[in-house]
């Protein structure tokens, strides 16, 4: 199995588009400076055919350390959600989008 790095989209993008290596990398950091810049300020991203980045803030809660036994608080934080699109759940499980009788 293999990892998808920014260096490899950056190469799908080069191949794919016909832009330059420097302008493919580029491209690729403006749209991931742009996703990460808007999920800090709380919003949701999404991307039709793929899914949606959300933000969600948990609250402060008792947690315990498994190795003590001791009871610990974990404070409050905002944590990244992806919730995938029904289109990416399909393609992940090798069936045709919108082909389902159900529906």
């Amino acid at each position: 199995m293999q990892t998808v790095t920014r260096a490899h989209l950056a190469e799908m993008i080069y191949a794919e588009v016909g832009l330059s290596r420097n302008e493919s990398a580029d491209l690729l950091e403006t749209v991931l400076e742009r996703i990460s810049a808007t999920l800090q300020d709380g919003e949701s991203v999404k991307i039709s055919g793929f899914g949606t980045f959300s933000v969600r803030q948990k609250g402060r809660r008792i947690g315990r350390n498994p190795k003590t036994g001791e009871e610990v608080p974990i404070l409050p934080r905002r944590v990244l959600v992806f919730r995938p699109s029904h289109v990416l759940k399909a393609r992940i499980n090798g069936l045709v989008p919108g082909a389902d009788e159900d529906e």
